[in-house]
């Protein structure tokens, strides 16, 4: 079985670009990442208007919603695959073009079978792109700064459902729901042409590589599937970090999908300000995302064994804080405490994303990212949305299903602490595997 490790939190190959050019790198796929999240989420912001012009059930809505997600989760690690061996550049612009059109074509369906077409589209442009996205970024960084760079890019989600959902209530209640989808297309369709002219494969290589001096000898992106496969999931410490992820966004993916709803029933905000509103709390998640990741690198760099401490205090807290909130009635206190919940709810995602960039070759990044967001997907997002939407529909009230949600992260503070004790002896274990 073929097996690859980075132990330390020192780069092994360093990265070939400038400092200048691989921020520039990183300003532009996170402004993919941005697109990718306007697109999928600005649907949240019309639910109300969908609902009431096509008579949709809240399941309906959600499988609208849940069907990027499982798209997401089961096209991701063939795509990200290709992409390591394809050319991850050209792979990421191909992708941002079909999700940036496929949006147009939610923007021109007429019926609820027409926009569930248009969004199977956008799950298939952006199965893979969280993966290869984050692989382009931290070929061009430093490992030490991993945590911080996984968390800054993974925000990009949240970040860009706010855009999504604040902007497209405010389009939506201005000129409608179509025009909404019309602008995150065109948002989309700009950034493609940018990324075509600026992000080149060939900077990209490691500076080992530019300098002749690569050593030599099969790497997972050269070996066969099944010994790629063997590679992602080598230790019991990474398949932990995979599912505690997945566990922790079951969270995540069902308040994203129904925080604009909540405002419009329980607080009877209309549709630009219940966008709006939940578009606050997912910057405040967002913020939190990159805080606690730069936290993480800070008190870890010494100590890589620490992340599985720091993601555990992160579920824990987020499971305290919204199982209050989703307890209390509509109201001030509320609010403060769904805002502390949001602030650690995806936090995980930096120091899961570096303990996965550690257990995995640099050649595989992009396909260990996507066994991670295959996971996140699966475990998570879809059904976190869907569960949700059905609870609702089965209990007669989005409050209590959302007072449920909350428990899951319970189960990922047991599986992070499976990781954290056999991280060690697993670890251990691969580094004899490679003497």
């Amino acid at each position: 079985m073929a097996a690859y490790t980075i132990t330390t939190e020192t780069e092994i190959q360093e990265p070939a670009v400038s400092r200048g050019y691989a921020w520039i790198i990183f300003a532009l796929t996170f402004g993919l990442m941005l697109s990718d999240y306007m697109s999928r989420q600005v649907l949240n912001a019309v639910f109300p208007l969908l609902k009431a012009e096509w008579a949709l059930s809240d399941t309906q809505l959600a499988s609208l919603n849940s069907i990027v997600a499982l798209l997401v989760g089961t096209l991701t690690f063939p795509l990200s695959l290709i992409a390591d061996r394809w050319g991850r550049v050209n792979s990421i612009t191909l992708m941002a073009l079909l999700w940036s059109v496929a949006t147009a074509g939610c923007a021109l369906a007429a019926n609820y079978e027409q926009m569930f077409i248009a969004r199977f589209c956008i799950g298939v442009g952006e199965a893979a792109y969280g993966s290869v996205g984050l692989a382009v970024i931290l070929a061009a960084f430093p490992a030490r700064m991993r945590s911080s760079l996984t968390a800054s890019f993974m925000a990009g989600g949240p970040v860009g459902s706010v855009l999504g959902m604040a902007l497209g209530g405010a389009i939506a209640k201005q000129l409608g729901w179509r025009p909404a989808f019309a602008a995150m297309a065109g948002f989309g369709l700009v950034l493609v042409v940018l990324y075509m002219l600026i992000v080149r494969e060939k900077k990209l290589r490691p500076a080992s590589a530019v300098q002749g001096t690569e050593r030599q000898g099969p790497t997972p992106s050269r070996l066969g599937v099944k010994a790629t496969f063997m590679a992602l999931v080598s230790s019991r410490s990474v398949l932990a970090a995979y599912f505690g992820s997945g566990l922790q966004l079951f969270i995540f993916g069902a308040i994203l999908a129904w925080l604009p709803s909540y405002f419009n029933r329980f607080y009877h905000y209309d549709a630009q300000k219940a966008g709006v509103t939940a578009a606050g709390l997912l910057l405040v998640l967002s913020v939190g995302m990159s805080v606690c990741g730069a936290i993480t690198d800070r008190l870890c760099r010494n100590h890589p064994e620490r992340k599985w401490t720091m993601a555990i205090i992160y579920s824990a807290l987020s499971a305290m804080f919204l199982l209050l909130a989703f307890q209390q009635p509509v109201g001030p206190q509320q609010m403060l405490l769904m805002a502390l919940g949001m602030l650690t709810v995806a936090s995980v995602t930096g120091p899961v994303g570096a303990m996965v960039a550690n257990l995995t070759h640099p050649s595989i990044h992009a396909t260990a990212f996507a066994t991670m967001t295959l996971v996140n997907n699966l475990v998570g997002f879809a059904p976190g949305a869907f569960v949700t939407g059905m609870l609702s529909d089965h209990m007669g009230s989005l409050q209590v299903a959302l007072s449920y949600v909350p428990l899951i992260s319970i189960a990922a503070v047991f599986v992070f602490a499976y990781g954290k004790r056999h991280y060690t002896n697993d670890l251990q274990r691969i580094q004899a595997m490679q003497k």
